[in-house]
């Protein structure tokens, strides 16, 4: 790898690691913390490729890529952040940023995108940037390696004239997905239409459809659902289309390709549909997302509602373990209702199980066949994040991710079991107590100590 790299992060330790990388990979390495230096850099000719945190304490990194794009055109730019939410991905490639990793990124990862933006040139300018006021009420956050891929393949299919297909259980946020593809997309000046079967019923069913839908976007909502007559009329309406009709999206919460190996959806109109599948997780398969999911809709409340609300320790915990079979769907309704009910700054608990409807923890979710193996259960995860990442590999780093993924509810849940002793903990997984308190740092993890009668 050969060239300079500009590097602009406020944290020393990732400057350090960066500069130790790159130098050793052949590259020169201007670092700063400063965005103004990294500026400077920038009007001055400097680097052949930038890496830019997003906050930094002079400036946002992403607000400064229209400039660097004016100054320097064709000086790719990889965003780092810490700021995991969809639209840090969006605003990055609005702004056409030549690739957004979230923090903590996989070094080697980062390494070989840097390597290839040194060989490629950006693409041409996009759209205006969606101001991100626009985003702030979709609960679409999260740090899990599911959702940074998805987050992704939504910015790379927004402004491309394919039919997305976004599947899911109920709750998991598929309108959420189908709107942010529509409302960051270069048709979100165009109306957006969600149509049920019914719609499609009678004779001017599907031409009032398009007339109200325009150039803009129609999702036809839980397409599952549809009728052999909905189905029929699905397809030949695609059929007769022109390019200036609306751009396609579906949801379903069922399997469509089982549907149509069992004769209950349409082969054709499966392979219309499904330019682009967008596998949207449950939240049980994300439970490092939770907290930052409860902050995001605690906070949106307390701008809605005036009032301020936050879990105590032992009920995010709480709320951590529940199987949240309504997804989150079924957790916001519940912060909503707690922050109107609760009586305290801080929701308690008690709280919490007597919204749940339950005094004690909920059993633990199979998510899957009655007595499947746990390697079958992983087997099925893994097979669905890699369908996230839409025909192509995941970064580099699997084994590592996967291995960590795993290893958190295992600590987490045999600490709970142990009451919180790490000497009994250690003797219960079989591993040096030296190790478990190294692990529990590095996987940040929360000890309670308490009582337990096991």
């Amino acid at each position: 790898m050969d060239g300079t790299i500009l590097v602009a992060d406020d944290d020393r330790t990732i400057r350090t690691v960066l500069t130790q990388a790159l130098t050793r990979a052949g590259c020169k390495v201007h670092a700063t913390s400063s965005l103004m230096t990294l500026m400077r850099w920038v009007e001055e000719g400097k680097g052949d490729l930038v890496i830019s945190d997003v906050i930094m304490p002079d400036g946002n990194g992403l607000q400064a890529l229209p400039q660097i794009a004016r100054m320097r055109p064709g000086l790719p730019v990889i965003v780092i952040s810490a700021q995991n939410t969809i639209m840090t991905a969006i605003q990055a490639a609005e702004a056409e940023a030549f690739d957004y990793l979230p923090k903590p990124f996989d070094l080697p990862d980062l390494m070989k995108r840097s390597a290839r933006a040194l060989e490629i040139k950006r693409h041409a300018p996009k759209a205006d940037p969606v101001p991100a006021q626009q985003a702030e009420d979709l609960p679409l956050v999260g740090r899990t390696p599911a959702m940074q891929a998805l987050y992704r393949l939504v910015a790379r299919v927004m402004n491309v004239d394919l039919p997305v297909l976004v599947t899911g259980e109920s709750g998991t946020g598929k309108s959420l997905i189908a709107r942010a593809i529509h409302d960051f997309s270069d048709r979100r000046g165009q109306p957006f239409v969600v149509a049920q079967a019914a719609d499609l019923a009678g004779v001017d069913g599907i031409s009032t459809l398009l007339a109200k839908a325009k150039g803009g976007s129609l999702v036809l909502d839980e397409v599952a659902d549809f009728d052999d007559d909905a189905q029929a009329r699905l397809v030949r309406m695609l059929d007769v289309m022109g390019e200036q009709g609306p751009r396609i999206m579906a949801t379903s919460q069922a399997d469509l390709a089982q549907q149509m190996e069992g004769g209950k959806f349409r082969k054709d109109l499966y392979y219309r549909l499904g330019g682009v599948t967008i596998a949207v997780p449950p939240l049980r398969e994300r439970v490092e997302d939770i907290p930052l999911l409860a902050d995001h809709i605690l906070t949106r409340g307390e701008r809605e509602m005036g009032v301020t609300r936050r879990l105590s320790s032992d009920a995010m915990a709480l709320v951590r373990a529940h199987p949240w079979p309504g997804n989150v769907r079924q957790l916001e309704n519940m912060l909503r209702r707690l922050m109107v009910t609760a009586t305290e700054p801080e929701i308690a608990k008690s709280e919490v199980e007597a919204a749940l409807g339950a005094a004690t923890p909920a059993a633990p979710q199979r998510g899957g066949v009655e007595g499947e193996k746990l390697s079958a259960s992983v087997g099925r995860h893994l097979r669905r994040y890699f369908d996230l990442h839409g025909g192509q590999l995941p970064p580099a780093g699997v084994y590592d991710r996967i291995l960590r993924e795993m290893e958190i509810p295992l600590i987490e849940i045999a600490l709970d079991a142990t009451g919180g002793n790490q000497a009994r903990c250690a003797d219960l997984l079989g591993i040096n107590r030296n190790t478990l308190r190294k692990k529990i740092t590095d996987l940040d993890i929360r000890v309670t100590r308490r009582r337990k009668l096991m």
